[in-house]
């Protein structure tokens, strides 16, 4: 049996974030995940949450959901604090021993101590941007890749030596045309592809 820690990365703000569509793509994993087999722990960054236990959880999981909106294209601060906490918390333990580097050898790299080699993890992220402003030269994002424009959540993973999935994204979400069986259908269409 696998395990997967689904992560909540949601940040509240009344009116216009208030969590509803994060928490259906949480359901459809939730769903997805319980009718194959996997067994499913869940965090949620806003809410209290004891380090320790996140550590543990960590420990634990042999895949990582982190669902998360695109707030000022990047993580909601709440997440970026859970993120520091637990990673940092996890030293030695279950995300890094060191950043890799070593005075005796010259052939360790920056980036090679992580203790994550035999976990995996998905990104599965809100926008209200348009998907054309991605490998577009004369987009937003000035050419950049979805995985690109999210290259720091990316590399903090990559440092722990877990291993990326492919990544979801749903945008738009504020246009008012949002198709949200079709695009929880993509979702889950994904999920097959990176867990089964």
């Amino acid at each position: 049996m696998k395990n997967v820690l689904i992560i909540n990365g949601h940040q509240y703000y009344e009116g216009f974030a208030e969590g509803k569509l994060t928490q259906e793509f949480i359901s459809k994993a939730d769903e997805f995940f319980e009718k194959n087999g996997f067994t499913v722990q869940h965090s949620v960054v806003d809410k209290e949450y004891d380090v320790t236990e996140e550590v543990e959880k960590f420990g634990w999981a042999d895949f990582i959901l982190f669902q998360y909106p695109v707030y000022w294209m990047t993580l909601p601060w709440k997440a970026k604090k859970y993120v520091d906490e637990i990673f940092s918390a996890g030293v030695g333990k279950v995300t890094y021993t060191s950043d890799g580097r070593s005075r005796d050898d010259a052939s360790k790299k920056y980036g090679s101590g992580g203790l994550m080699n035999d976990k995996k993890y998905m990104l599965s992220l809100t926008y209200n941007c348009p998907t054309s402003e991605f490998d577009n030269k004369d987009g937003f994002f000035e050419g950049l890749s979805l995985d690109e424009a999210n290259y720091a959540v990316h590399k903090t993973f990559q440092f722990c030596g877990a291993q990326q999935l492919e990544t979801y994204s749903i945008h738009d979400i504020f246009k008012g045309d949002l198709d949200l069986n079709k695009e929880l259908g993509k979702f889950e269409n994904l999920l097959i592809k990176n867990f089964l």
